[in-house]
Order: C-alpha cells, then sequence, then structure tokens
C-alpha cells in the first residue's frame, strides 16, 4: 500500500474512538486509598482492519482459507451462529500469514475466533516493522539483537499465545505495520473471525500545518509529525518498538516537532524531569556528557516556544550547579575537557571519528553556555548568566578541527565558530546527502539554512527523508543510508529475488539489522525545518510574543501553513510570483508582535 495522507489517515479512524468526558469518574466501588493508586490512561485507542493480505504459506503445507475475510471493518464481537471465516489448517505443515496495517503503528491485535473454535488454539504472533521482520526468528536470548536478528528487546514482537475457544484476545504492546500469524498445533483447525490492530496513540489535533507546491515535502511534513505523535506514549519515547527510553539528547528533535505541530504538551515535561530526577549531579543525564548539555538546550527552547517561568524556575536548583560542572570541564585555553566516565557521543556515525566528536562537543557546549545565558536572565541569575556569556567567548577562541564530520561541522556553524557558509562549502554539502544522519541531520539543515543555501537543504530532505517514504517507510527510521538503499527491496514487500534485504542486512552500532527501529521520533527534523525556515516562522520572544516571518520557498511556488502558540493559532501563506518576489499573508492572535523581513526576490 503506497503512502497516504498520514493526517487523513488519522482523521478516517475518529469514528471508532470514544472519548472520556473531562467530568468523568472512577464509579464508587472503588475506595479513596483505592483511587490514590489508580492512573487515568492519557492514550487513545483505535482499532484497524488489515488493509491487504501480504503473504500465505505455500498450500502444501498448512491451508489458509477465506483470508480476504479478515480485511473487513469487524465489530470485535464474537457471535453464535452461520458465518464465513478464515480458516488455518495444520496438515502436513503449519498454516500461516502476515498482514498488513497500511501504517506503522504503537500497540497490538484484538483476535477474534468464531463459534467453530470450541476449545483453545495456540498461535506464534510475530510483529515486523518491515516484512521481512515478520518473516525472521528471533536470535539469541532475543534480548540485544545485536547479531543483527529480530529480538524481543524492550518489546515483545515474537511470541505463543493461546487463543480463546469462541472468543476475543487482545494482546500485544509495540511498534508495528505487519502481523504474521501461524496456527503452531499440529493436526488441528484455526477459524478466525477478526483480526485487528488496536492502536495506541495520543489524540492530539494537529495545530501546526505545512502544505506547499511539492508533495513530496507535504508528505514528509507530516510523516515526521507521525513519527513523534506515536513515541509520546507514557513518556516521549525514542522508538516504539525499540529504544521505548527517555533519551535526552534524542528528544530535541522530538520537542522540536512537538512545539511546531502540537503545541504545548505535559508529556515534554514529565520527560525532562524523569531523567533530572533520575541523574544526580555530577552525574551526566543517561551516562553522556552530552545529553546534559541537550537538556539544557531543551529547557531553552521549550521556554522560548511556551513561555512557561513557573516550570523554568522549578529547575534553578539543577540547572545552576549543572552549569558550575560544565565549567570545571573547560580548560584555560577554552577547550572542553569532558574525558570522565561519561560517553562521549553525538550521535552514532559519528561515534569513531574522535577529532569530530570533540569539535561537536565544543561546539555543543557553546549552546549550552549561550542558552544558558537567557535562562539564567529569566531566572533573575544575572551573575551565571554573565559569566555564561564569558564562557561563550572564552570557548569561541579555540576552533577545533571537524575532521570531515558533517555533525561536527553542523554544529560549529550553529554555535558560531566557524562561518555556516565555510562549514556548509568545505564539509555538509558535500556529496550532498551522503553521511547524513536521521539525528543529525535536522542540525545539518540548520546549518545549511544558516549558509543561506536553502535550495541544498531542500534537495537533500528529498533525497534523504523522501528516499524512506521510497522504500515503503510511513515513520521515519533510526538509521538509513542511501548507499545501502540501493537495489534493495521495499520494506513492504517479500524481497525479491536478486534485492538487497534492507531491514535484515544493513545497519551497524546498536542498530544492526532488524533491531533498528523504524519509528524513531529523533528523525523527525524536517518537520521542525519545514515550518521554520519554508515557511519562516521564527520565535523572538518567550511565549511566542514576537514572531518574525522571513520565508524562504527555493524552488516552491507556493507555502502556507499554521503554527501553534499560547495564545492561538497563527497563519501564514507565501506565493512566488512570476518575478520571483514572494507575496506574504499573515494571520496571528492580537498578542503577538509580527515582524517581517523586507520582501525580496528569492
Amino acid at each position: 500500500m503506497r503512502l497516504l495522507g498520514i493526517k487523513n489517515f488519522l482523521l478516517s479512524l475518529s469514528s471508532f474512538c470514544f472519548f472520556l468526558q473531562a467530568s468523568a469518574q472512577l464509579p464508587p466501588v472503588f475506595s479513596a486509598t483505592q483511587k490514590e493508586k489508580i492512573a487515568k490512561d492519557e492514550i487513545s485507542r483505535y482499532y484497524i482492519a488489515p488493509q491487504r493480505i501480504v503473504w500465505t504459506n505455500d498450500s502444501t503445507q498448512g491451508i489458509v482459507t477465506n483470508a480476504q475475510l479478515l480485511l473487513q471493518k469487524g465489530t470485535g464481537q464474537p457471535y453464535f451462529g452461520a458465518q464465513a471465516v478464515c480458516k488455518f489448517i495444520n496438515k502436513k505443515g503449519y498454516a500461516g500469514l502476515v498482514l498488513d496495517f497500511g501504517k506503522q503503528i504503537h500497540g497490538g491485535l484484538q483476535i477474534t475466533t468464531s463459534q467453530s473454535n470450541r476449545v483453545t488454539r495456540k498461535v506464534r504472533i510475530r510483529f515486523g516493522e518491515s516484512v521481512s521482520e515478520t518473516m525472521s526468528d528471533v536470535i539469541g536470548d532475543g534480548t540485544t539483537g545485536l547479531e543483527g536478528g529480530a529480538t524481543n528487546h524492550h518489546a515483545m514482537r515474537d511470541f505463543i499465545a493461546t487463543l480463546p475457544g469462541y472468543g476475543t484476545l487482545e494482546i500485544g504492546n509495540s511498534g508495528f505495520r505487519f502481523a504474521r500469524i501461524d496456527l503452531v498445533e499440529a493436526d488441528s483447525v484455526l477459524a478466525l473471525k477478526e483480526v485487528r490492530a488496536v492502536l495506541k496513540i495520543r489524540d492530539l489535533p494537529y495545530l501546526g500545518s505545512f502544505r506547499c507546491s511539492d508533495e513530496r515535502l507535504n508528505q514528509i511534513w507530516l510523516t515526521g509529525a507521525y513519527t513523534v505523535q506515536l513515541n509520546m506514549q507514557d513518556y516521549l519515547w525514542d522508538g516504539i518498538k525499540r529504544d521505548r527510553m527517555v533519551w535526552l539528547g534524542d528528544m530535541h528533535p522530538e520537542i522540536m516537532t512537538i512545539s511546531n505541530v502540537f503545541g504545548y504538551n505535559d508529556i515534554v515535561p514529565k520527560s525532562l524531569d524523569f531523567v533530572r530526577d533520575h541523574t544526580p549531579l555530577p552525574n551526566w543525564m543517561n551516562g553522556i556528557s552530552a545529553y546534559s548539555m541537550w537538556w539544557v538546550i531543551i529547557q531553552h527552547d521549550w521556554y522560548m516556544f511556551h513561555g512557561r517561568l513557573d516550570y523554568l524556575k522549578q529547575q534553578k536548583a539543577y540547572l545552576l550547579p549543572l552549569l558550575d560542572l560544565f565549567m570545571s570541564k573547560v580548560d584555560a585555553a577554552g577547550k572542553e575537557n569532558i574525558y570522565d566516565k561519561s560517553f562521549r557521543f553525538l550521535d552514532w556515525p559519528s561515534s569513531e571519528n574522535k577529532g569530530g566528536v570533540h569539535a561537536g562537543l565544543q561546539a555543543l557546549m557553546v549552546m549550552t553556555f549561550e542558552k544558558a545565558a537567557v535562562l539564567c536572565d529569566a531566572l533573575n541569575e544575572t551573575t551565571k548568566a554573565k559569566t555564561c556569556r564569558e564562557m561563550v567567548t572564552k570557548m569561541k577562541r579555540y576552533v577545533p578541527d571537524a575532521n570531515g564530520s558533517k555533525q561536527a561541522a553542523s554544529l560549529m556553524a550553529l554555535a558560531g565558530i566557524i562561518p555556516a557558509a565555510k562549514a556548509n562549502a568545505d564539509v555538509i554539502s558535500v556529496g550532498g546527502a551522503k553521511n547524513f544522519s536521521t539525528f543529525f541531520g535536522y542540525y545539518m539543515l540548520q546549518a545549511q539554512a544558516k549558509a543561506g543555501d536553502y535550495e541544498t537543504a531542500l534537495n537533500n530532505i528529498r533525497s534523504y527523508w523522501g528516499g524512506m517514504l521510497d522504500m515503503g517507510a510511513t515513520t521515519f527510521w533510526e538509521d538509513f543510508n542511501l548507499e545501502e538503499a540501493a537495489n534493495a527491496g521495499r520494506i513492504d514487500e517479500v524481497v525479491p529475488a536478486g534485492k538487497k534485504d534492507f531491514h535484515r542486512d544493513c545497519g551497524a552500532y546498536c542498530y544492526i539489522g532488524l533491531r533498528r527501529s523504524l519509528c524513531h521520533g529523533w528523525a523527525s527534523g524536517p518537520t521542525p525545518w519545514l515550518t521554520e525556515n519554508v515557511l519562516g516562522i521564527k520565535v523572538l520572544s518567550p511565549g511566542c510574543k514576537v514572531i518574525k516571518i522571513e520565508p524562504h520557498l527555493g524552488d516552491l511556488g507556493f507555502a502556507e501553513g499554521s503554527f501553534p502558540t499560547p495564545y492561538g493559532v497563527v497563519k501564514v501563506k507565501h506565493t512566488k510570483s512570476a518575478d520571483g518576489k514572494i507575496k506574504t499573508e499573515v494571520q496571528a492572535p492580537k498578542e503577538i508582535k509580527i515582524t517581517r523581513a523586507e520582501e525580496k526576490t528569492l
């Protein structure tokens, strides 16, 4: 099934959702003591019928009949009486099929048996983010997956379940688009009335929007938004299959996406505080010094978007000593010197480039002190703000070599250590999207925007993130390499003979083979980038009280969209005339001051 508009996909499911009213309460049979230990689920549920049958086993083995019946809408309710059913019949072998639910989702399966099944039956269920994953076996003990095979790490995706006789079972809690079901008992028959996916998602309105003259970019914007929405579960996760964890650095592209699409959401401070409270100083968040830097940067950006000074004040007791810790890691020459037990890390593809990692950490620390100075001003910590700015000046005097690292060069450009145009020309733009990464690709795009190279950035989005769509992606991935994708089969098909199995056979570091997550929030960077740079919406003061509108359409004929603020939605529309000039229309709440760049030919 080819990619459909993700917003339309979600809207099409709305008729199945029942909303709990704000006034709803637990029944009075629960005591006050019991209520204190009960938490209300913030996640909505939708039931999704399969979109197509991808595969059934060879009929010389087990037999599957009437599989197309499973594509019907369904109710989840068994009933007594004659009915057409899908049958799995094990004779010489074992019957099984693979279902495609059309979009990557987070959740499980609801399986309803028919009256023909008066006894329980055992089935093997395999969830897959790709068809290939549903065809795989768990490697080793099933926990690490570092051998490159499938894994039950973080979430069960391969297991045996017992179906009730003449009833319904809901089972599973993972990220998947495809599901394989096999009847595992010899000489047995299973009659299925229905199989539906259970989508668990925060039911959020898309307050932000983006539409332009290039449909590929429109789909990329929506895909990034949906990728992050799926990861907004109990906390803000990095991945819904593997890496269902709160990683501070990985969160930055996610909170930028949330702020540009959904506006304020409590899951962000909840997740920030979770890691803070589990990281007593002088420890580094997630064991990575850079991730404590990202915590400061996120606090700044979240404050700028949402203006929650009350929340920022709650961070003061942790923020100030953390800044002292950072300052203790800078030598007399202004060079970062974090050689303790922390993991020196930017992202995985750059991790073996020690010179590049050092240059990136130097830049990230400069960015941290710059943003911390703004926070300290807001907290009336003027002395600390002054010290932070002095550290920025001191550290900018030391200019390390990016060592060919696009990650490091991008951060150095954004930190103002080297001119953005030079970083772009010498390193970032070399080879197009070659050596991009799904996480740090966001900062590469931001550095190219700072260099004024918007058309190259747009082309990188089209080729790199668009390359995932070309392979059947409906969410963006933990890792993607354009060269590895050459001559690879799509993830939504059984890999044809002569084609590379991209999900199974590629990957490195912690995402080897099928362990790789195909829904990773850190890969959503193009969504906020397109809003900020093409729509040209830049927040200049806390709480969006001042917003600058400066569009950069590149080769686009028009772009329009919306942006959520604490006071309501800002709407913009940019249209390019035949002479190249841009006509801009803006609607904004009265509380927001809009500044505009002068009209110019782009």
